[in-house]
């Protein structure tokens, strides 16, 4: 099966009140993971390429590493670039094989987040690539996103419309309490989402595909299992799952997850190397973290997202 849009997806998730998980990869044993668990789960999948993994791995070995995703387990993927930061980013990932791409204008005017939007558009669609686009600012800290909590704003339901027409774009993610990172709120506080935003975005844009970023729920266990293992992170709440299933029945089909894949397989690695410290065989800690991705990516498909049995 070749790489996929996410059209088809998104039009089934709207219609069945389900999200797809868009998943963040960084290596083989992530990739692995992540496809394993949607294999089983017979779930649709987008694997999400951030400018930070392209860095780290290199464009050309992600793409050969999904490519032979696809090839063990005949999924239908998407391969999305999350927070394509200007129009050359995006150019390069629709070239090199993307078949979707996101477009980040949130920091740029209004009329300046249109027109490159627009501009990234009219490239994609062209070469049969979508396009997410983003209106309202996400806080928090994620490779090359960095968002302090004053400068973060919720997504505006009256300009909601005018975007999506103006640009053309094929899904958009808005704003509505969600955070970047794994420190997403301060002690004490309750995390909470604006389902009433959400609401009246799906009232003007109906049917229209709405993403989350941010959608995290930083699972309270790897954080223990890192602090039981020698690490030192700080109690880091995430957004309730229940929260994200909720949203996941109105307007979202996609879901975007990274923070919890780094605290399952840091977690799991610490745990090896507590138990086994004079092990230096990459295998040997590699190969269980890959399974903690793996139950966790089927955790989220089965109990967040409601994806599994749609393929």
């Amino acid at each position: 099966m070749p790489l996929v849009t996410s059209t088809e997806m998104f039009r089934k998730a709207y219609e069945g009140g389900y999200a797809i998980g868009a998943f963040n990869v960084n290596n083989m044993e992530i990739i692995q993971g992540i496809t394993e668990a949607a294999k089983e789960e017979k779930s649709p999948l987008i694997l999400q390429v951030s400018a930070g993994a392209r860095k780290y791995a290199k464009h050309v070995y992600l793409m050969k590493l999904i490519e032979a995703a696809v090839e063990d387990t005949n999924l239908p993927i998407c391969v999305h670039l999350d927070h394509g930061e200007d129009f050359d980013v995006c150019k390069s990932c629709i070239d090199g094989g993307f078949t979707s791409v996101m477009i980040d204008g949130s920091s740029r005017s209004f009329e300046d987040n249109i027109a490159v939007t627009r501009r990234v558009v009219e490239y994609a669609h062209e070469r049969g690539v979508v396009v997410e686009g983003e209106l309202g600012t996400l806080a928090g800290i994620e490779d090359d996103v960095n968002v302090s909590a004053e400068d973060a704003s919720y997504t505006r339901p009256d300009q909601v419309q005018e975007f999506v027409e103006r640009t053309g774009v094929d899904s958009l993610a808005i704003a509505i309490g969600t955070s970047h990172g794994a420190y997403k709120f301060k002690p004490g506080q309750k995390p909470q989402l604006r389902f009433d935003i959400l609401e009246e975005v799906q009232k003007r844009l109906p049917g229209f595909p709405i993403v989350l970023h941010g959608a995290s729920s930083v699972i309270p266990e790897f954080v223990k299992m890192i602090n039981e293992n020698g690490g030192n992170m700080p109690d880091a709440i995430g957004i309730p799952e229940d929260m994200l299933r909720k949203a996941a029945s109105m307007a979202v089909c996609k879901i975007n997850i990274d923070s919890d894949l780094r605290l399952a397989m840091t977690g799991s690695i610490r745990k090896h190397f507590n138990e086994h410290p004079a092990d230096f065989d990459p295998r040997k800690y590699l190969a269980p973290a890959r399974t903690a991705i793996k139950g966790l990516v089927s955790h989220k498909i089965r109990e967040v997202l409601g994806s599994n049995d749609k393929i």
